[in-house]
């Protein structure tokens, strides 16, 4: 005889179709766009001199693989990655250095809103004097978009937490290093996965910009290639490697995400 389900069952059943039924409604947006998409240039009411098409990138996309492509990727990869931590790793520190001393950050408040508020495209000219072309610079580029951002999420974070909770620590003797190990930092961690993600962007359009102006390879030198020689289906199929490899990134991010909801009892807030 089958047992009746029980109130959980029928809620993780209910869980479990809702996912897959949002699944497959993605699948079949995306399979829509690309048919649309393929059968507007088959019948020409698209041209696809000017926007390609899904069967254009796969065969340009299999030509650029067996020629050098990978070398073009593993550079971007490369530099996106080295960006992403170092801004990340430094942006952190720098957000518990203005929350450890208020006189710090009162002093450097302005000078983090004037350079949030600066186009960072704009210092690439002054980027090339100091670190020269290449590699070190396109880092540079994207180390100075994300960091600031980095700076000014976390901090606020730290500055939200509660602050009844600070004095009773303080006032049972805690340090201002065990409060913020054992009451700030846990209380931030929803926002430091949110920086993760906010900086995967940010991370892929600083290297990108900086292989605009400043490179002689990688995805963004072929985008720009491409677009001058009019070779569309060279900058989409570059384009279409470039949301893979963020999708990878956005979904590492998300599995760590998934690791401290577990370790938190199956919440981040």
């Amino acid at each position: 005889m089958k047992k009746p389900c029980t109130p959980r069952a029928l809620y993780l059943r209910k869980k479990r179709n809702g996912k897959i039924k949002v699944l497959c409604l993605q699948v079949a947006v995306l399979a829509v766009f690309l048919g649309a998409w393929e059968f507007l240039t088959q019948v020409r009411l698209v041209d696809a001199f000017f926007v390609s098409s899904p069967s254009r990138i796969l065969i340009k996309l299999g030509q650029l693989f067996r020629q050098d492509f990978m070398p073009h990727i593993g550079i971007t990869l490369l530099e996106c990655i080295l960006g992403f931590v170092i801004s990340t790793i430094a942006g952190f520190l720098a957000a518990v250095a203005l929350w450890w001393s208020d006189t710090l950050r009162r002093v450097l408040d302005p000078y983090i809103v004037v350079l949030n508020s600066l186009p960072k495209i704009a210092l690439g000219p002054i980027i090339i004097i100091w670190v020269g072309a290449g590699m070190k610079s396109i880092i540079m580029m994207t180390f100075l978009i994300c960091i600031v951002v980095t700076v000014i999420s976390m901090l606020q974070s730290f500055l939200a937490c509660d602050k009844n909770k600070v004095f009773l620590m303080q006032s049972m003797g805690a340090s201002k290093l065990q409060i913020f190990y054992k009451l700030v930092l846990p209380n931030a961690v929803p926002e430091l996965i949110s920086v993760l993600k906010i900086n995967i962007g940010l991370a892929w359009v600083g290297t990108i910009m900086g292989e605009y102006i400043m490179s002689s390879a990688g995805l963004g030198h072929l985008i720009i290639y491409g677009g001058q020689v009019f070779q569309i289906d060279l900058v989409m199929a570059s384009i279409v490697v470039l949301c893979v490899l963020a999708g990878l990134m956005y979904f590492l991010i998300a599995r760590l995400e998934k690791f401290f909801r577990k370790r938190r009892g199956g919440s981040l807030q």
